[in-house]
């Protein structure tokens, strides 16, 4: 009968525990996002996530928050007076991080998408037009932009165009 030695047993032991405690502290600092229908004050996690410098442009009926980034992409982040974020708009080299942008929103996002690809063949824009949820993608290879927004928390006045 062979015999463990301790310093093998600590080791059998001692990986398990590491990973546990290395699941739990990533599950403790897991980042909020700025995500459609989410609040303003998690705009600065789009910016810190992103390496970005994020621009503040105050309109009469909302505010845009601007986020460049490095990399050359550029997210436009809408806000109403009430501080949701009711629309986003993107441009630039990459499609952005579309679970990270459309939140709650993504499952209805995908599954809309999915369809509207099942009935044509090869790649076009896409249109998706819902009830409390617009998304408007196109671009190549290099060029990516579009827009997402819930029409049901567009502030009095503003209109689907407005964000861009």
């Amino acid at each position: 009968m062979k015999t463990l030695k301790w310093s093998t047993l600590r080791l059998v032991w001692a990986r398990p525990v590491f990973v546990a405690v290395a699941l739990v502290i990533m599950g403790l600092t897991a980042p909020a996002f700025a995500t459609l229908g989410g609040d303003v004050a998690s705009v600065e996690a789009d910016r810190a996530k992103m390496n970005a410098a994020v621009t503040v442009t105050q309109n009469q009926a909302y505010e845009v928050h601007e986020i460049k980034a490095e990399n050359g992409i550029v997210v436009r982040e809408y806000v109403s007076p009430d501080g949701r974020v009711f629309g986003l708009a993107w441009k630039g080299p990459f499609m952005p991080d579309m679970p990270q942008l459309l939140g709650a929103y993504l499952q209805q996002y995908s599954a809309a998408a999915k369809a509207q690809k099942a009935g044509h063949a090869g790649r076009r824009p896409l249109n998706i037009q819902e009830p409390g949820l617009v998304v408007q993608t196109s671009g190549h290879m290099g060029f990516y932009s579009g827009k997402a927004l819930d029409p049901g928390l567009l502030p009095q006045g503003v209109g689907i165009n407005d964000v861009r």
